[in-house]
């Protein structure tokens, strides 16, 4: 039986984006029913069994909306199952896992999410301009953040540039997530209670383990 899936991001340059539909397309191959949808356009989860949110992460940071996401919603999703992804790391740490903001890393645990898991990202002349302030920004620019749109353009006329997102990784991860939400059809899934993460429960039916496929 297939379930109903929210693949939400918050996307700067669309790298994010892309993954999030990749995701969403290895979960309809696994004939769930999936809506990829901007964060900022999800107002209700009610129609949802399950969540998959990614964020872009710069220097250290979660995009302001999908903060506000799981904030918002901390209620609903921990009657949920829920998987969290960020991208963005390029260069010779493409591959390195980024820790989650402390407010994120608050968050996952009160909803009772493992840890999200890394992604590496994509640097490109053509998008990496958009990195710095823009008119749609409702919540105040750091002075680190200007500067690293002016060096996102200089690092993407250097040997950082490209797009080293790992399509194979991404599809195993969507691929065990589907095996996931198939196993709770086949034993009885709770959320821990309030206090308790997921990731303190190694063999939670329905959520898939903290390590990444290599």
């Amino acid at each position: 039986m297939s379930k109903k899936v929210l693949v939400a991001y918050a996307s700067k340059m669309g790298a994010t984006a892309g993954i999030a539909q990749a995701i969403g397309d290895e979960l309809r191959a696994h004939g769930h029913d999936v809506d990829v949808l901007d964060v900022a356009r999800v107002k209700d989860i009610t129609p949802y069994d399950a969540v998959v949110l990614g964020s872009a992460i710069y220097i250290r940071r979660w995009r302001h909306e999908a903060v506000h996401f799981l904030r918002h919603h901390v209620d609903e999703l921990r009657q949920r199952q829920v998987w969290l992804f960020h991208s963005g790391p390029v260069g010779p740490d493409k591959d390195q896992d980024q820790a989650m903001p402390p407010a994120v890393r608050h968050l996952a645990h009160e909803i009772g999410a493992t840890p999200a898991v890394t992604f590496a990202g994509r640097l490109e002349r053509e998008t990496a301009g958009v990195m710095g302030r823009t008119s749609r920004q409702p919540w105040p620019l750091q002075a680190g953040e200007v500067i690293t749109g002016f060096l996102a353009r200089r690092l993407a006329s250097g040997n950082l540039a490209g797009d080293v997102r790992d399509w194979d990784k991404i599809r195993r991860w969507a691929a065990d997530i589907s095996a996931a939400i198939e196993a709770t059809q086949r034993s009885t899934w709770h959320r821990p209670p309030a206090g308790h993460s997921s990731a303190d429960q190694p063999g939670q039916p329905g959520v898939p383990s903290r390590s990444t496929p290599k």
